[in-house]
């Protein structure tokens, strides 16, 4: 594939942290999961245009770049056959890095504007996720409190508050003992872009925080931690430390394997809560400001109701025998 990164003026990239876009661009992100994810998008940019697998998004000369060269790194993503999602991703990676540049000084606004003048690809799926049943979502539970456990006790509270709130997995990750209020049966969740939002415990998502909550006492820290294989919590200066989102994702896959269900995401979940509050006859601002979407279009690709509709359509119709 043909260098679409233009070679650095005097043949020495960016390498100052203070000067690198790339670097720049991560460290204003909230969290760490988008600073891995964005990142990895740079990085697959720089990988692909200049054509070494071991290439990295840092100090590459992203303020050399012109409209000539962003739209033919935009036209050899879609040639590798990527989801228009998922190159939307690395258009918004690349956009930001771009803005960056001209944040320090390197592009004048003028450049910047043209490199940057980049069209969304148009595209429309069904959102990621497979909806969870009651029964598998049943035999999750089961299969945690098999094991009368601090790690059975915690993984129960986990899957509980990830269907009872449909919070991204990284949200839950972040919860501090300080976010829950038991008499509002509430959590303050820190969304994307630092965004917060009140999400809302069942009675029986309760029951199960607390009896988790049993187990790791009352201390100021992470609301869900690791766990040590002798029993005990992981703490970090003397507080209970904080999972990680794929530590969340684990718990899942470790449980729905030893149920015999397969292999869940927090993100089925998440999508299960969204359909299943729309199912219930909840309107779809509620569903929206719950899940912390940015806009309802988002939530309402969540809605199966519509399906279900033109499914009982076509059900009407009856083939000759």
């Amino acid at each position: 594939m043909a260098r679409m990164l233009p070679e650095p003026i005097g043949g020495r990239a960016v390498e100052v942290a203070s000067t690198d876009p790339y670097r720049t661009y991560l460290s204003g992100l909230s969290s760490e999961e988008s600073r891995r994810t964005m990142a990895g998008c740079l990085d697959r940019i720089a990988r692909m245009q200049t054509g070494d697998p071991s290439a990295s998004g840092a100090g590459q000369p992203w303020h050399l770049l012109r409209y000539t060269h962003t739209t033919a790194i935009r036209a050899a993503m879609l040639r590798t056959g990527w989801s228009g999602s998922y190159v939307n991703k690395h258009l918004v990676a690349l956009r930001r890095v771009l803005q960056e540049a001209w944040r320090l000084g390197l592009m004048t606004a003028e450049q910047y504007q043209q490199a940057a003048d980049l069209p969304a690809v148009a595209h429309h799926r069904v959102p990621a996720g497979a909806h969870v049943p009651k029964e598998v979502l049943s035999a999750l539970l089961a299969a945690c409190d098999l094991e009368d456990s601090i790690t059975g006790h915690r993984d129960a509270a986990v899957v509980a508050v990830l269907y009872s709130t449909g919070c991204r997995r990284a949200e839950l990750a972040k919860l501090t003992l300080a976010d829950y209020d038991p008499a509002d049966r509430s959590l303050l969740v820190a969304g994307k872009g630092d965004k917060q939002r009140h999400v809302y415990l069942t009675a029986q998502a309760v029951t199960r925080l607390h009896r988790w909550l049993a187990w790791r006492g009352r201390r100021e820290g992470a609301l869900f931690s690791p766990v040590s294989r002798a029993g005990r919590i992981r703490l970090r200066d003397g507080r209970p430390a904080a999972m990680t989102g794929q530590a969340v994702a684990d718990i899942l896959h470790r449980r729905g394997e030893q149920a015999g269900i397969g292999r869940y995401t927090p993100h089925d979940l998440r999508r299960t809560f969204i359909g299943d509050l729309l199912d219930a006859g909840v309107d779809l601002a509620t569903a929206q400001q719950l899940v912390g979407h940015s806009s309802p279009d988002t939530t309402a690709r969540y809605d199966r109701r519509p399906g279900r509709r033109r499914r009982d359509a076509v059900d009407r119709l009856h083939l000759p025998e």
